[in-house]
């Protein structure tokens, strides 16, 4: 397995190194650049003072130069300097990224625990009324946007328990109880939509295991039908909805950029967002690298489980 996982690495360097490359140019077609945003109002300054700024900020260097150094600052650890604030990137990052894991996570465990049950009793009572409300609850969770979601459970919890956004984020460090309240909406912004995608997921998947051989022979044997259900039917039918979980979960970090906008968070989506805005390219650069790493790394996990689900698996 050791072998599995560096091979594994090995293989993320190409694909982050391509993920690079694209945002690093693709920030730079954005209209405008960071010195217009800079001198704001006063941006008819003389044109060799923004050529001095241009220097002193080296975006006066051929796109390949900034790259190869960007790429060779990365390689040493260093995700560069705040092009707006002059800040280094990783103590920015160091405060805003776990915000957005904690979000991350609160949202997989909310899609699991409700989706996976809800899947297997779907499966289990096959065109019965509870399988058709799960079903059409699935259609529409997979219709509806994470944006709108968020700015309707916002708008349902001020009508409804006068409840809004906080002001200030709490740390779990700080007050555990708070911080759940305050990342509860969010999370659940989130977690619907993978709810929706994890429900059909396992009911499909049970459907297609109940109908084997092996279990209708456990079932001719007298073995009791739970221990058919979660010992025989659920480890098999798990396999693919990891897979589905760890490819959803790119879709889940690109829908926190938004969320945490909308809710006020000020974890990698915001962070992100704003050096969009502010055509800040280091900071652009190094989110979207963190993300595309969190994205591989998942996956990487997801892979290693299924050896746990399924012990005939071996990695070579």
């Amino acid at each position: 397995m050791v072998s599995y996982i560096l091979k594994r690495m090995v293989l993320a360097v190409p694909v982050l190194l391509g993920i690079s490359v694209i945002v690093f140019l693709l920030v730079r077609l954005i209209p405008g650049d960071v010195i217009d945003l800079m001198l704001g109002t006063e941006g008819s300054l003389r044109p060799e003072v923004r050529e001095q700024l241009r220097q002193t900020l080296g975006l006066d260097q051929p796109l390949y130069v900034q790259y190869v150094t960007w790429l060779g600052d990365i390689v040493r650890g260093d995700l560069g300097r705040s092009l707006r604030t002059g800040q280094p990137i990783v103590e920015n990052l160091a405060g805003k990224l776990p915000i957005t894991l904690e979000l991350a996570f609160l949202s997989v465990v909310m899609s699991l625990v409700v989706a996976i049950p809800l899947g297997i009793v779907s499966a289990l009572r096959r065109n019965s009324v509870i399988d058709f409300v799960v079903r059409v609850l699935g259609t529409i969770g997979l219709s509806l946007p994470n944006f709108w979601l968020a700015t309707m459970l916002i708008l349902v919890a001020s009508l409804l328990f006068r409840w809004g956004p906080a002001l200030i984020y709490v740390s779990p460090l700080d007050n555990l109880g708070e911080n759940l309240k305050q990342m509860f909406l969010p999370s659940l912004a989130l977690a619907l939509g993978l709810m929706a995608v994890v429900m059909r997921m396992t009911r499909s998947s049970m459907l297609e295991v109940l109908s084997q051989d092996y279990i209708r022979t456990a079932r001719a044997k007298g073995l009791r039908e739970r221990l058919v259900i979660y010992r025989h039917a659920l480890r098999n039918a798990l396999m693919p909805v990891l897979t589905v979980v760890g490819i959803q979960t790119g879709h889940l970090l690109g829908g926190a950029v938004i969320v945490e906008q909308i809710y006020g968070l000020p974890g990698l989506g915001w962070f992100l967002l704003n050096g969009i805005y502010q055509r800040d390219y280091p900071v652009v650069q190094a989110g979207v690298l963190i993300i595309a790493g969190i994205f591989v790394v998942t996956n990487l996990v997801v892979d290693l489980l299924y050896a746990v689900i399924d012990p005939r698996i071996q990695y070579v």
